[in-house]
């Protein structure tokens, strides 16, 4: 059992290391994820802020939250491109013709979307520090926010695995985000959603951003979290665990 367990986690250091080295390689990427999200919240604050009824003085620190879950949704969508460009060349049948255990494969593209998500997100928290945000949080709600955003993109992340192993064309496997990606204009991000229309209060309150967010926002802020933070967790892992199911199931079908 050791021997088996040291031979899956080598094999998966080597494909991590494979897939970073693409990330390094074109840092186009990282970049774009990077600059999407940081031009928006410049935008919101600066040119939308002023109009918008957030409750607050530091429209910034509102904001923060939902532009990380932005991003994180933007970057997932290399993920699956870069799988469904594997499928492509025909990479994970030569892997799998090699001694190397099949599932550490899907996984280093899995655990290369965590690190690679996690470096965006701490470019963005930093030029938001520049931007005047601020947080009186202490190191375990910092720790419960990373944690957070980890379960958050690694949900994601398999749901880019299903769309890029079962996608025909390099189109298909990353459209899958723009909706994704959408959702957090609909949700309690940007405005309150008590200044909504009926129906759509109903859905933003209802769907998995608004409670991650409120999560969020309450923990950096020092606040009570309350019932939010278990309702996204239950979101998160309720997510992670189906899209990894089905991920799997394509990625046995497909290689």
């Amino acid at each position: 059992m050791e021997t088996t367990k040291n031979h899956f986690f080598s094999d998966l250091g080597v494909m991590l290391g494979r897939s970073m080295r693409h990330i390094f390689r074109s840092m186009d990427t990282i970049v774009t994820v990077t600059i999407m999200p940081i031009a928006m919240m410049l935008m919101f604050v600066y040119v939308l802020g002023g109009a918008i009824q957030a409750g607050t003085d530091n429209y910034v620190n509102y904001l923060l939250p939902g532009i990380l879950l932005i991003a994180i949704a933007s970057g997932i969508s290399y993920t699956a491109y870069r799988l469904f460009i594997d499928v492509q060349r025909g990479i994970f049948e030569r892997f799998h013709s090699m001694p190397v255990a099949r599932s550490t494969v899907l996984w280093g593209h899995v655990l290369t979307s965590l690190v690679s998500n996690a470096i965006s997100v701490v470019v963005i928290i930093l030029v938001a520090l520049i931007m005047g945000f601020r947080s009186s949080a202490g190191l375990l709600p910092w720790l419960a926010v990373a944690g957070m955003l980890a379960l958050f993109t690694l949900a994601l992340t398999w749901v880019a695995a299903i769309a890029g192993l079962s996608a025909k064309t390099v189109d298909g496997a990353s459209a899958f985000s723009y909706p994704i990606i959408f959702l957090p204009f609909i949700s309690s991000a940007f405005v309150p959603t008590e200044s909504m229309p009926s129906v759509v209060r109903v859905f933003a309150e209802n769907q998995p951003v608004t409670s991650i967010v409120e999560a969020i926002r309450a923990l950096l802020s020092g606040q009570p979290v309350g019932n939010d933070i278990w309702v996204a967790l239950a979101w998160c892992v309720g997510i992670l665990f189906v899209a990894y199911i089905f991920a799997m199931r394509v990625y046995k079908k497909r290689v």
